[in-house]
């Protein structure tokens, strides 16, 4: 069958390639400019956009593993698409050396004069010090590149050989990797994320973490497949394959709002201080206003938007949605970094939300280099999997 399948082949855009290199370039000079003007303000930043572009590319990793272990034969002509997210996994990498060079700035555990005379702080370094926190970021992101080279690896051979071993190797691998991803994304968000504030503790952050990945990742992965399917993928992807997409983003907009309340009722409920300051911080100066925006923002607005059935098949309804649920996602990890800004420094905390251009510049250069590696990942391999053995129950999908 695979002989009769004319896939077109993938080539980027000139207006693709110029935006990408222009987000690449404002994300260099705000980088650079803002090291040597406000240096903590552009770690903060960096440190958002950094986590929020690694969720996304592990978001294709998880997608790809969860389809394997199912078995699921509907989703084969999507697949291409998360597993060009796993292209970003590489800069993952470099990005993750470059935030340890910036840890200083982020991390008031490194300080060894606040660690000196604060003894919440000094209960928990044995786990919170240098050494252990890079060696736990860097084997994490070996660990997700290895399993991404052979997953994806393996697909990508499949196309060549035919061979359908291959595909039983990737059950077993994507296993694998779902148990590793399950504990490494959860230290992972709170090596990154939750010591930004040494004092607070959850023990559901991993979760809440996970939670805005998927919804997010979903989000971004329905853009690209509905792109490809008005152009090079159109006789391959119908109506179907975007409606269960869409009923995937509308599930993990109502599992987001499960964990963020869970979350937020096990810490009201036990009231003891090291937890609840994470809400108090996020109560007061303007950023009550941001935490309200997350309730309509990720859960009301999304849900009621994807609510009726044809509007997880509408493409410019569902397009808009999911711009939506990104500019949200970041907004999020937004709320969960930047009310430390001032507390790390002076124990005092901001008077509003700041946002400006060292926000927006540094996201545009993470964007600029995540659309450059799914785009080349893209254009070096075929569009679907050409001889997956479920191949026909794709190209048949129907609900």
């Amino acid at each position: 069958m695979a002989q009769d399948i004319n896939v077109p082949k993938y080539k980027m855009s000139p207006a693709t390639k110029t935006v990408v290199w222009v987000c690449a370039l404002v994300g260099l000079l705000t980088f650079l400019f803002g090291i040597y003007n406000n240096p903590e303000r552009v770690w903060y930043s960096y440190l958002t956009s950094f986590f929020y572009f690694t969720s996304l590319s592990l978001c294709g990793l998880f997608f790809v593993a969860i389809n394997h272990i199912t078995n699921a034969g509907w989703s084969v002509n999507l697949r291409r698409v998360p597993e060009a997210f796993t292209a970003f996994l590489p800069y993952v990498l470099v990005g993750a050396i470059v935030l340890i060079i910036g840890a200083d700035f982020i991390y008031p555990w490194l300080n060894p004069e606040i660690v000196a005379v604060d003894t919440l702080i000094q209960k928990k370094v044995s786990y919170l010090n240098e050494g252990f926190f890079i060696f736990r970021v860097i084997a994490f992101i070996l660990l997700w590149l290895l399993f991404a080279k052979k997953i994806v690896g393996n697909s990508l051979k499949q196309d060549e050989t035919g061979d359908v071993n291959l595909t039983h190797k990737n059950l077993a691998l994507s296993v694998g990797f779902i148990v590793v991803f399950a504990l490494s994304y959860s230290l992972f968000s709170v090596d990154t994320l939750m010591s930004v504030d040494p004092h607070w503790f959850s023990t559901i952050f991993g979760v809440y973490a996970f939670a805005g990945l998927f919804q997010s990742g979903l989000a971004m992965m329905i853009l690209f497949i509905l792109a490809l399917k008005a152009g090079y993928l159109k006789s391959f992807i119908n109506d179907d394959h975007i409606h269960d997409m869409g009923k995937f983003l509308f599930g993990f907009t109502i599992f987001y709002a499960y964990i963020a309340f869970s979350q937020y009722l096990l810490i009201w409920y036990a009231n003891l201080p090291e937890e609840t300051i994470f809400y108090i911080h996020r109560s007061h100066g303007g950023w009550e206003w941001v935490s309200l925006s997350l309730l309509f923002g990720k859960f009301i607005i999304p849900f009621l938007a994807l609510a009726p059935a044809w509007a997880k098949k509408k493409a410019g309804h569902l397009k808009v949605v999911c711009v939506w649920v990104l500019i949200m996602q970041y907004v999020d990890f937004y709320w969960l970094v930047y009310p430390n800004l001032h507390t790390n420094t002076n124990g005092m905390f901001p008077e509003t939300p700041i946002f400006n251009f060292y926000e927006i510049g540094i996201f545009l250069g993470f964007l600029g280099l995540f659309l450059f590696a799914v785009n080349k990942f893209l254009e070096k391999n075929s569009l679907i999997p050409i001889k997956d053995p479920r191949l026909h129950e794709s190209m048949h999908h129907h609900l």
